[in-house]
């Protein structure tokens, strides 16, 4: 991806770009516009030298060389004219000097003359650069001047649309609140102002509408589940039932089981995804995960052991910390033997879980998608991992996942 660059900046620096580029074609042509106007006038000043020469020459008035400024001499046959810059000694400056010269050729009376006249061309030189200076520096200063207006002036007149975008950036889909925008005098931004305001109003009153359907279907799901339960139970309890009946009831108490374990897992997805889980607190990471191991132990299993070697300590909520640890320990409950152990490392800001496993996964790099299953033979959901991604990534906790040395190993960086 391409580097952004703010909107005032990119703005800016085309105009200066535009501007360099002006300035400096404008002192260009400027130069060589005068020049050639300098030029003219020089070659006009010396064809009246001239005339003015060859009007005294016919008229027998006083005539003389005056070199290098006028020089007239008689020839043998005349030439053509030649128009030319020479550079030739000037006696006055006592320096070599750039002439523009003009020579003819004329008859005169019956005679032949040579007619030179000569122009300094270092003092037109003179007024062309500072022409061309003066030119540049007027633009240079008009352009500074400009540059310094037009920025303020666009940052004053995109002030709506840098505000509206960080109240939009601000903006929550669990807030409640109708997005404030500010109202502006340009119809463009009027226009985005009202398309923004009744977009936002729309997607705040579905999301609204799918949380309460999410929440309604979960809800509703319980009570026919329980009913269900209920009943099933008291089929067990109230009628003999021979084995056949006994395994397909328990077929369906676990079916029924499992169905309300993915109910308040995608309950729980939907919570996470809905930001609802607000109540950051500290939490004792390493008293929590020994209170799990004790639990289990409650339920006979016995094969899971916590190595700490310093205090881990979280800022997440709570109840996230709990589901969090829960997952973590259930999977590796679930895909282990019952009397391999189940290793815990925490230090000051991770955590280690490892269980022995047969083989590397199939795809690891699906292990945290929803409803990914790396076989059959579990009742899993499909959703522990799933959950345990998503609150590593609510609060920016790095998870992975390696197998080695025949255990498969999640890691948690907080």
């Amino acid at each position: 991806m391409s580097k952004k660059t703010k909107l005032i900046k990119k703005t800016s620096k085309s105009f200066l770009i535009t501007g360099f580029i002006l300035i400096v074609l404008s002192s260009i042509i400027l130069y060589f516009y005068t020049r050639n106007l300098l030029q003219n006038e020089i070659e006009e000043s010396l064809y009246s030298t001239e005339a003015r020469v060859v009007f005294a020459i016919e008229n027998n008035k006083i005539q003389f060389s005056l070199p290098p400024v006028t020089e007239i001499k008689k020839v043998n046959k005349l030439k053509r004219k030649i128009l030319k810059d020479t550079v030739i000694y000037d006696a006055s400056q006592d320096e070599m000097e750039l002439f523009r010269e003009l020579t003819t050729f004329k008859n005169i009376n019956g005679e032949n003359y040579q007619i030179t006249v000569r122009n300094l061309v270092v003092e037109s030189e003179n007024i062309l650069l500072g022409i061309v200076i003066s030119n540049f520096a007027i633009f240079l200063i008009s352009f500074i001047f400009l540059y310094y207006l037009n920025t303020s002036r666009n940052l004053k007149l995109w002030k709506p649309f840098f505000k509206n975008l960080e109240q939009m950036k601000q903006f929550s889909l669990t807030s409640k609140k109708p997005i404030q925008l500010i109202e502006s005098d340009v119809l463009e931004f009027s226009e985005l102002k009202m398309q923004i305001e009744t977009l936002t109003q729309k997607v705040q009153t579905d999301y609204e509408n799918l949380k309460q359907f999410t929440e309604d279907v979960s809800h509703e799901m319980q009570t026919p589940l329980a009913i269900i339960q209920a009943k099933i139970d008291n089929i067990i309890n109230a009628h003999e039932i021979n084995d056949k009946q006994f395994k397909q009831i328990t077929s369906i108490q676990k079916d029924i089981q499992r169905l309300k374990q993915l109910n308040k897992r995608i309950t729980i997805l939907t919570k996470i995804d809905n930001n609802q889980y607000i109540n950051v607190s500290s939490i004792h990471l390493t008293h929590l995960i020994n209170d799990k191991i004790d639990s289990y132990k409650g339920l006979n299993i016995n094969n899971i052991s916590c190595n700490s070697t310093e205090v881990l300590m979280v800022s997440m909520d709570s109840y996230l910390a709990d589901i969090l640890i829960n997952n973590l320990f259930s999977n590796a409950i679930k895909y282990s033997r019952k009397k391999d152990k189940i290793l815990i490392n925490t230090t000051k800001n991770s955590l280690t879980i490892s269980n022995i496993g047969d083989k590397a996964l199939v795809d690891p790099e699906k292990l945290f998608n929803r409803f990914y299953r790396e076989s059959n033979k579990n009742y899993a959901t499909g959703l522990g991992l799933a959950i345990v991604k998503k609150i590593c990534d609510l609060y920016q906790f790095k998870i992975s996942y390696q197998f080695k040395a025949n255990h498969h190993i999640f890691s948690i960086e907080f």
